[in-house]
C-alpha cells in the first residue's frame, strides 16, 4: 500500500538543543550533562505552560529534536521557554559550582547548550520528521556563529529563532523578548544559505503581557494555551510519542 504524503503534512514549531563540548566530557561528566538538561527543558517548558508529554522527541546523547504538537502558541516557545531556559540552566549551573570550581578558566566544567528555533512544514517519518523545517532547524543549531556565541565565557547559552520564526513571531511584538535583543545572521552550509536571529544579549526585564493580548492556539477546535501569570515557574514533565 503507498503512503499518501499530502495527507500526512503537517505545520509544526520545532526545537533543537546541543549540549557544548559534550564529546570533550568523561563518560561520568556526559550523564550528569543529560540529567542537567532533561531538568533544564522540564523547568522551562513549565514556565512557558507547556508539557513535555506533548513533545515527540527525536533524541541524541548529547541534545534532541523536539516537534511541538499542533496549537502550541509560537510567541510563547520564542518568548516565555526561552526566558525559563535561561533561567532554569543559571540554576543547575549555580547549584553544581561549589567555591568556582566549574569555572572554565580555572579547568571545571558546566553545562553550556545551544538552543535553535524554527516552525515550518514536515512529514512523520519511522526515524524522525522528515522534511524542510527540520533541515533548516538543524542547520541553525549546528551554525558556527551560534557556537562562537559561547566563546564568550559567561554565557551559557546561545539561541536562534529561524528567519521565518523571527518575522512571524518576535517581530510582531507578542514574544516577551523584544526585536532589539536580537541580530540577524546568514548561514552557508550543505550548498544552501540559512537566514536565523541570534539572541546576542537579554532584554533588560522579562516582558509579561496583558492577560487580554496572550496568544492563543490558532488551530480550530484546539483548546487556548494556559499562560502561565508568571514569567518562570517550575515543574516537571515527560515525553511524547506520536504526532497526533
Amino acid at each position: 500500500m503507498g503512503v499518501n504524503l499530502e495527507e500526512d503534512l503537517v505545520y509544526r514549531l520545532l526545537l533543537a538543543v546541543d549540549i557544548q563540548g559534550y564529546s570533550r566530557l568523561t563518560a561520568r561528566r556526559q550523564l550528569a550533562a543529560q540529567h542537567d538538561l532533561a531538568t533544564v527543558l522540564d523547568k522551562a517548558a513549565a514556565a512557558a505552560g507547556l508539557s513535555r508529554s506533548d513533545w515527540i522527541e527525536q533524541v541524541g546523547g548529547d541534545g534532541e529534536l523536539a516537534t511541538l504538537p499542533a496549537g502550541t502558541s509560537p510567541a510563547v516557545v520564542a518568548g516565555d521557554f526561552v526566558v525559563g531556559f535561561e533561567a532554569a540552566l543559571r540554576e543547575v549551573n549555580a547549584a553544581r559550582d561549589t567555591g568556582g570550581r566549574l569555572d572554565p578558566a580555572r579547568g571545571g566544567w558546566r553545562l553550556r547548550v545551544r538552543l535553535a528555533l524554527h516552525h515550518g512544514t514536515l512529514y512523520p517519518g519511522p526515524f524522525g520528521p522528515a522534511g524542510d523545517a527540520p533541515v533548516v532547524v538543524q542547520r541553525l543549531l549546528d551554525s558556527m556563529p551560534l557556537r562562537r556565541l559561547l566563546d564568550d565565557p559567561r554565557r551559557d547559552l546561545a539561541v536562534v529563532v529561524s528567519e521565518a520564526m523571527f518575522a512571524d513571531v518576535v517581530r510582531t511584538g507578542f514574544s516577551s523578548l523584544p526585536e532589539s535583543a536580537f541580530e540577524p545572521v546568514r548561514i552557508t552550509a550543505k550548498g544552501s544559505v540559512f537566514r536565523g536571529h541570534l539572541l546576542t544579549r537579554p532584554p533588560a526585564r522579562p516582558r509579561v503581557l496583558p492577560l487580554r493580548e496572550r496568544p492563543v492556539r490558532a488551530a480550530g477546535g484546539d483548546p487556548p494555551v494556559r499562560v502561565p501569570e508568571l514569567t518562570l515557574l517550575t515543574g516537571v514533565g515527560g515525553r511524547g510519542d506520536d504526532f497526533n
